[in-house]
């Protein structure tokens, strides 16, 4: 009886929609985050309410705002980082409760916009300070097609020639794919703006500029930039990022690009967390002694660092990788950048011998060799040696 019973209650249910309850329009909706990247202390949300006339609803609530004055509010083309002109006012933030509500079925100019347009806009909602400061932003948030995913990748910017300044430069993926670029940067130089540029090869081999940042406002140390494009125009998405074989250079000033005040490789290049370091001994009581430390990157090469004590100021020390071990000595098959005498320091990407032979992180781990480094191209003399890899 149960076998004939169940098929007809299935098929009663499946039968009757009379009773089926339509979810109301203004039940759908979409939040948005809307902050400061300049003050943690403001932050709050967007909220896009479908309504059952087609027209639709944003409800901002903003929290650590200042009272005294309302706050201007809009929706407005672009991204944030790129700014636009308004297209949608809404009314303003109330300083008191941080809550502004507005309907609305059309642009500024008329032109219908559905809430459906609006998940898929390229624009952001522009909280400002007040009417009379129309440059001090309170508050933003990307929404639509400019919305933040949750997929972000952070790189270290080390600090190269003005010592105290380095900082972060994080990409955070956009739902059209796009990316928005953040560089924060510790110790910037008050009432400075310093350009910062993607440059292709790393920082080691050094290139040509890529991308063009926003400069780094150097009274807040942020810089913040659209990511679409290369500078050439050829397409350039936060998955290309990841992939890319470039550097960061952040520069001191536009009149001072050959001061670099932190530097970081990107992409394929960034270092892997893997790495490994040979003792450089003293040779000819020459005094000068060190490692060599090799840091492998993401796409396999190599970063081999040279750090030697004692070295003579001014000087330039040749560097090479040599066949055998030391006391079987051989033939020259890498050649690193040579150690400047004032730091003690050779810094050199690893990706192929001299004769372009393949030679990578692990290629290194195994080679049959040994480092020399000798006093000068004039005094080929060894100052300091070791074996490495094999030979290790």
């Amino acid at each position: 009886m149960l076998n004939v019973l169940l098929p007809c209650m299935v098929l009663m249910g499946c039968s009757s929609d009379d009773h089926i309850t339509p979810i109301p329009s203004s039940l759908t909706s979409k939040t948005y985050a809307v902050s400061s990247i300049f003050d943690n202390n403001v932050n709050g949300t967007a909220k896009f309410i479908k309504n059952d006339d087609n027209s639709t609803t944003v409800e901002i609530r903003l929290t650590g705002i200042s009272t005294g004055t309302s706050h201007p509010a809009s929706i407005n083309f672009n991204t944030a980082a790129e700014g636009g002109d308004i297209a949608i006012t809404l009314n303003d933030v109330n300083d008191t409760t941080g809550f502004s509500t507005t309907t609305f079925s059309t642009l500024d100019s008329g032109t219908s916009i559905t809430y459906d347009d609006l998940l898929s806009f390229d624009g952001y909602v522009n909280v400002l300070y007040s009417e009379s400061q129309p440059d001090h932003i309170l508050a933003q948030g990307d929404i639509g097609q400019n919305e933040l995913t949750d997929v972000s990748k952070t790189y270290s910017l080390s600090e190269k020639d003005v010592p105290g300044i380095s900082g972060l430069a994080t990409f955070y993926e956009r739902e059209n794919g796009e990316a928005l670029a953040i560089i924060q940067i510790t110790n910037a130089v008050n009432g400075m703006m310093h350009p910062a540029h993607i440059h292709n090869n790393t920082a080691v081999e050094g290139g040509d500029i890529a991308f063009t940042f926003n400069p780094v406002d150097g009274n807040t140390g942020i810089s913040a930039t659209n990511i679409a494009a290369l500078d050439n125009d050829v397409a350039f998405l936060y998955i290309d990022i990841i992939n890319f074989d470039g550097y960061i250079n952040v520069h001191e000033s536009d009149m001072s690009l050959g001061t670099i005040v932190a530097q970081g490789d990107i992409g394929q290049n960034e270092l892997s967390g893997v790495s490994t370091s040979y003792v450089l001994n003293e040779v000819n009581t020459s005094g000068i002694s060190g490692t060599a430390t090799f840091y492998g990157r993401n796409n396999g090469e190599a970063l081999a660092v040279i750090a030697l004590q004692n070295t003579p100021l001014d000087g330039l020390h040749p560097a090479y990788i040599y066949s055998n071990d030391v006391a079987t000595t051989g033939d020259i098959i890498f050649t690193f950048n040579p150690v400047d005498g004032n730091t003690g320091i050779s810094e050199t990407n690893v990706s192929a011998l001299d004769d372009n032979a393949v030679f990578e992180y692990d290629d290194v781990l195994g080679v049959n060799g040994h480092i020399n480094v000798l006093l000068s191209e004039a005094q080929p003399t060894i100052v300091s040696q070791g074996n490495i890899g094999a030979n290790d």
